[in-house]
Formats: C-alpha cells, sequence, structure tokens
C-alpha cells in the first residue's frame, strides 16, 4: 500500500548524485523518492516540510553541512531518520554522525545494495517511531487535560535541554543544577532534574531522596516506554516539585547505559517537561558529550580560582570546536567572594565570554542545605546565594527566548 512506503528526501549539492540515486530508488516498489534538495538549509526546510521518512545526506556542502543540517532536523522532527553518505570514511566523522542523530553513514560511492539496506532499516525505524509517538502523544494528552499537574503545557511542545557542566570538580556544578532545576520549575513549566554523572552522581542525595529506579531502569529501555511509565520511574521531589532521574546506585552500572541511549532519553524528557536540566562530572565521556551536543544552553560553571579559569578556557575553545556556538554558552561563577582581586568582569574580558550570572559565597548555606538533603532554593531563596540562582534561571531563561526568536522560522543554531 502507497501508505506504507518509505518516503525518501536526497539532500546532495552534485545534481549527478541526486539523479543517480534516484534512478537506483524508482526500481524499488516500497520506496517513494518525495523531493530533492542542493543544500543543507534548504534539506532542513524541505524535511520540516515534506516530512519523509529517510534524508540521505551528504555530508560536505557548500553553505551548512550535513552534520549541522542532520543536528537541526533531529531537533525538530526526531522520528525522520537520516543516513549520512561522506567521501571519507573516517571514524572522527562517523562518530560526529552519530552524535547529531545520524541513523546510518556510508561511504560514497555506496553500493546499491548496501545503500537500499540502510533506507529501508532506516524506513522500519521511522514508520516505528511515528507510531511510538502518537501513542505517547495520546498518553501525554490525557494526563494534560486530566492533570492540572501538567500545568498546561503541550504534547506538542518541545521542552528546552539545559546542561550544567564544569571542567573542573568541586565548582558547585551539582548544587547549581539542583537549585538551577527548582527555579525554573513552575506550574506552567515542569522540570526534570537528569543526572548525567553516571558513576558517582549525587543528585538524589542533594535532594535527599533514594529512589528504588534510576536511570538503569529507563536508559536500556527508553526505545518501548511511553510517558506513563516514566513518570512512575522518575523520583518524585514534593518539596520543591521537580522530578529527578537519578543515576546509577553503583559505578559499575554506569557500563549499561550508551550514549546513543542517554541521548533517547533526553529526547524523551523533551516531550514530557519544559525543561530538562542535566547535571554532569568534569570528565568528559561519550555521554556527557552527547547530551552537551543535544543541549539547547550549557551552562559552564567557574569559580575564582586560576586552575577553574584555565579549564574554563580549554573548554571554550573545545565547544567551539565542536560547534556550539557562544550564545549558546550562558557563563556562570560560582562562590563568588568579592575580597578576591579575580572579579567575573576580567575572566569575562580574558575568556572572552562574559559571564552571565554570579552566584555569591555562602559556605554555611550550601553546605548545611547539602547535608541536610534540602536545597537552599527551598527555604533560603531570598539570601544572596538564592538570588544569585534566580539570576542564572532568568539569564537561561532569556537566552533561550533569544535564541528561539533568532532562529525562526527555520532553526539554523548549530
Amino acid at each position: 500500500m502507497a501508505v506504507d512506503k518509505i518516503r525518501v528526501l536526497i539532500v546532495d549539492d552534485i545534481a549527478e548524485t541526486r539523479e543517480n540515486v534516484r534512478k537506483l530508488l524508482q526500481f524499488e516498489s516500497d520506496v517513494e523518492v518525495v523531493g530533492t534538495a542542493r543544500t543543507g538549509k534548504e534539506g532542513i526546510q524541505l524535511a520540516l516540510e515534506l516530512d519523509p521518512d529517510v534524508v540521505l545526506m551528504d555530508i560536505n556542502m557548500p553553505d551548512i553541512d550535513g552534520i549541522t543540517a542532520t543536528e537541526n532536523i533531529r531537533q525538530q522532527a526526531n522520528h525522520i531518520q537520516i543516513v549520512i553518505l561522506s567521501v571519507q570514511g573516517d571514524q572522527n566523522y562517523m562518530r560526529r554522525a552519530m552524535l547529531a542523530g545520524a541513523r546510518d553513514f556510508l561511504t560514497k560511492p555506496p553500493m546499491g545494495d548496501e545503500l537500499i539496506s540502510a533506507i529501508k532499516r532506516a524506513g522500519e525505524m521511522a514508520h516505528m517511531e511515528r507510531e511510538k509517538d502518537a501513542k505517547q502523544q495520546m498518553v501525554i494528552s490525557a494526563a494534560t487535560s486530566s492533570s492540572p499537574s501538567m500545568g498546561g503545557f503541550s504534547s506538542a511542545q518541545k521542552g528546552k535541554i539545559v546542561v550544567v557542566y564544569s571542567p573542573k570538580g568541586g565548582t558547585g556544578c551539582t548544587t547549581i543544577a539542583v537549585n538551577l532545576a527548582i527555579a525554573l520549575n513552575n506550574e506552567d513549566t515542569r522540570t526534570v532534574l537528569i543526572d548525567g554523572n553516571l558513576q558517582f552522581g549525587d543528585v538524589a542525595v542533594f535532594v535527599n531522596e533514594q529512589g528504588k529506579n534510576t536511570i538503569v531502569d529507563v536508559a536500556p529501555r527508553v526505545d518501548d516506554l511511553d510517558a506513563e511509565t516514566v513518570e512512575d520511574i522518575l523520583i518524585k521531589h514534593d518539596a520543591s516539585g521537580i522530578r529527578i532521574l537519578a543515576a546509577p546506585q553503583r559505578p559499575e552500572m554506569a557500563e549499561k547505559i550508551s550514549a546513543d541511549q542517554f541521548m533517547k532519553v533526553l529526547q524523551f524528557m523533551q516531550r514530557m517537561y519544559s525543561y530538562v536540566v542535566v547535571d554532569t562530572s568534569p570528565i568528559l565521556t561519550d555521554v556527557i558529550l552527547s547530551a552537551i551536543d543535544l543541549s539547547d544552553v550549557v551552562v559552564l560553571v567557574a569559580t575564582q580560582e586560576i586552575p577553574a579559569i584555565k579549564n574554563s578556557r580549554l573548554i571554550l575553545d573545545l565547544l567551539n570546536t565542536m560547534g556550539i556556538s557562544k550564545d549558546r554558552i550562558v557563563f556562570s561563577m560560582n562562590r563568588f567572594d568579592k575580597r578576591i582581586a579575580i572579579t567575573p568582569e576580567r575572566v569575562g574580558e580574558n575568556l572572552k565570554q562574559e559571564i552571565s550570572a554570579v552566584i555569591p559565597l555562602d559556605e554555611k548555606i550550601a553546605i548545611t542545605a547539602v547535608n541536610r538533603g534540602v536545597p537552599f532554593m527551598l527555604d533560603n531563596r531570598s539570601q544572596p546565594i538564592g538570588k544569585g540562582i534566580f539570576s542564572l534561571a532568568e539569564s537561561v531563561r532569556s537566552r533561550l527566548l533569544a535564541l528561539e526568536n533568532e532562529n525562526e522560522p527555520v532553526s539554523t543554531r548549530r
């Protein structure tokens, strides 16, 4: 039946390649070429207009490269499966393509059978994703209409991923992630906090919650989950209203979760929550790199210590190499002490990245909050340290809004 056909969009800047692929696919009764595009930008636009099952994407194009175009399409329509074609079979290209959300990676020119098999595998996945999306939206819609706790958040809206990261341990990254999640959460913008430090994550401890369920119960079967099941698995922190997906209970269990599974968990949470806040570890594992790559904004945390500033410079360079624009980075200074001559302004000028939020030093409140398992945004939000977190939350909101306005109607941020 025509409805079961795999609908394909071909994106390649070489007319001969587009035509050769089209001719090859016309002999497949269950495949239909619905359009062709000559540039990355055109590919993004047509993908969103035509809603194909599979996009055949060339990696090298004159305006936007295939990996960036893949990220854009997957961000806005993650049921569309993308097969990337490259003249170079480089492992780095392949890794970047997979991180961007590509379903397959083929070296040009691919063998006919190889290309058709890849398209059919991707097409089957696209059909499954469409069915799953439809079921999940029905569940979420039902929950939205029947439960005031959903705060009117529409299933059609897509939540924003906020990754909190510091390249140096001991800068208070988890403290900021927990309290920022609470500051962002309200009836209209429900927030989930995910512990991305899979070996030694402490998010659950910071809120005095030790649920039996962790990310290990979600990630390995993320392809088969529905919104109702995930709600049951998440820790419900009644005092703040946020939901929490805790780290594994033992370090060795971290190996059970792949970067691809973690990315899918984040994308799933985007359908359920307005904000998905991700706490991380300083070590750049594949899981954390994939979270940063998928993020809408990265909250980069530094302190006034020289090693922390030096590491911030290194990570800013790396993020630039990864294609993360400066606009997507909300640089913050934690534990600011006026008595130290290293000011946020000086650090911002030195690293050529303005510090957007400053959280003042208050060891008594911060340490007491951690030891009690009661985040200070619950009982000390009017104190300077709490106001610093509010300032950070506003910086995140305004940055997300600015990015959204800048990228209308078709997102081209990556």
